[in-house]
């Protein structure tokens, strides 16, 4: 038998073709299916244990997948897009995952159907760019003309879904106003809403009614000794990133003494070195030390006498945002060029006052009116720790969607309005073209119905008569210049009808859409290129060797 005939040897086994296509696109639907009920104001919310036993309850398409070990690889990619929007974005992460499996299963049949991937992927590239230039030139409406009560909706809508719903008009005020506190401008002029100088804290008891916001940075430890004053204002803040324990010598450093008073001499230094350093933070006039590291009882001594407030403990992230807030350079070291240890008074930061307040049951240093930029905390109460857990993650989708509605200000009605009237232009413009891409743009329009059908089957009402009514409508939005304002129905799901949703409060930022849309078709398309899967097999006479 001549060499050329034999069939390629590898070790490991091959799938190629349709078999492939078939189970990534299996193994995808799979993924959509866990979070598809959990979408919309309805949905429901999902109990996930992982492997040592802890329970997390949430709503969040983007927690749920990510608590899931997802072996299959074309399955990862679906939950790695979920991370990517709720970084990008913050909300929608449940659309964008179900969108892509649709697009997916859609795909799979054009494929089976003899038409080549590349075209149905060259056809999902063009839907997605008319349907995001649609979006953004019909659909999306400026946010200036709407107020703060666009804001107040914005946030409503992204918590409908998730635990706080009853509740939502008093959070979406509170995440309306955290957002605006911290508003800056940076140095290229533009205006920003760092999300990040808002700090969350979470304590046990009450009801979440009585969650509140506090101008101010939160720091969840307490003064490191009772002695210091409870308030200290105006305060100058050192941050420091260093032991202010007794000067220990380094590992592998021997000192061989032949005198042993010289020994008391030597333990007096290492006192004396914590003094002189905290001498010199006194001296440069601060009143409010914070560290991430310890400080000894001995060291601490000399804070009560200078009656300053001194914090040992403080998470680095909190030291990062309370130095930004408060103009403080965060010291690693004192150690300055000549090698001698100095601190200098510019290092460190001001703030209006900083005081100690007991909420719950623990003590929290706040730190208000901080020179820079403005940092707010939001406290929330709660029953239990998987509510909490849950409302802070509620909270963060919605500080999201509200900073990305400042920043792009351009909101679209939610509801399945957009979904539907993208559907509804896709397929017009499906069929003015003569070309292969026309299959996969009706393909494309058609899985974007999936959004709304999925809403009214989650709120358990008629999804096939409520879809109809909703294209309907589009349809004539889009065909009659006098009906133009039609193209903002989307689904009432409380009571099971169509209805304009712009008017009705439910609105989403543009970019939010825009996003979803982009995302899951670059998804969709990574996934439909494959089609040939070759898993390798242990080389098992290594294992052996090892």
């Amino acid at each position: 038998m001549a060499l050329g005939s034999q069939p390629l040897d590898i070790l490991g086994d091959r799938q190629s073709g349709q078999d492939v296509r078939t189970q990534n696109i299996t193994a995808c639907q799979s993924v959509a299916n866990i979070v598809k009920t959990s979408l919309g104001p309805v949905g429901l919310d999902k109990m996930l244990v992982d492997d040592i036993g802890d329970v997390t309850i949430t709503n969040d398409g983007a927690t749920i997948l990510k608590m899931l070990d997802v072996e299959h690889p074309a399955a990862k990619v679906l939950v790695e897009l979920a991370e990517l929007q709720d970084r990008e974005v913050g909300d929608g992460t449940t659309s964008v995952v179900i969108v892509a499996a649709e697009l997916l299963k859609r795909a799979n049949d054009l494929v089976k159907n003899k038409i080549h991937p590349t075209s149905v992927i060259s056809g999902y590239r063009l839907a997605m760019r008319e349907a995001c230039k649609y979006v953004e030139e019909k659909l999306a409406i400026k946010v200036d003309k709407l107020g703060k009560d666009s804001l107040v909706n914005c946030a409503k809508t992204s918590m409908s879904s998730k635990l706080l719903s009853g509740d939502s008009d008093f959070f979406a005020n509170m995440v309306v106003d955290a957002v605006q506190a911290v508003k800056m401008t940076n140095a290229r002029g533009e205006i920003k809403y760092p999300i990040k100088g808002i700090n969350i804290l979470k304590a046990h008891g009450k009801s979440a009614k009585e969650s509140y916001l506090l101008k101010g940075y939160a720091l969840n430890t307490g003064r490191a000794a009772q002695g210091m004053p409870l308030k200290v204002s105006p305060a100058r803040i050192a941050c420091l990133d260093f032991n202010l324990q007794k000067t220990k010598m380094q590992l592998g450093v021997q000192v061989l003494v032949s005198d042993p008073r010289e020994l008391e001499k030597i333990r007096q230094r290492e006192a004396d070195m914590t003094k002189e350093r905290i001498e010199k933070i006194l001296k440069a006039g601060a009143n409010v030390v914070l560290t991430t590291k310890g400080i000894d009882d001995m060291a601490l001594k000399y804070f009560v006498e200078a009656g300053a407030i001194a914090v040992r403990r403080v998470r680095k992230e909190d030291l990062r945002h309370v130095a930004k807030a408060t103009g403080a350079t965060a010291v690693s070291t004192f150690a300055d060029m000549e090698g001698e240890e100095t601190f200098d008074s510019s290092f460190l930061g001001y703030a209006d006052e900083v005081v100690e307040e007991r909420i719950a049951d623990d003590d929290v240093i706040l730190i208000k009116g901080t020179k820079t930029s403005s940092a707010v905390s939001v406290i929330l109460r709660g029953a239990n720790d998987f509510m909490l857990d849950e409302m802070d993650r509620a909270l963060h989708d919605a500080l999201c969607i509200v900073k990305r509605t400042l920043e792009s200000n351009s909101v679209v009605a939610g509801g399945g309005a957009v979904e539907a009237a993208l559907s509804v232009y896709l397929e017009y413009l499906a069929t003015t073209l003569g070309s292969r891409e026309q299959l996969a743009i009706a393909e494309f329009a058609e899985s974007l119905l999936i959004i709304p059908k999925v809403l009214a089957v989650n709120a358990a009402k008629d999804a096939t008569d409520l879809v109809a009514k909703l294209r309907a409508y589009h349809h004539t939005a889009q065909t009659k210049a006098d009906k133009k304002h039609l193209s903002n129905m989307g689904l009432d799901l409380v009571n099971g009808k169509v209805r304009n949703n712009l008017e009705a409060g439910v609105i989403e930022p543009a970019m939010s859409k825009v996003k979803i849309l982009q995302f899951a078709t670059e998804a969709a398309i990574t996934i439909l290129r494959i089609d040939d899967m070759i898993k390798l097999a242990k080389d098992e006479s290594q294992d052996g060797q090892d």
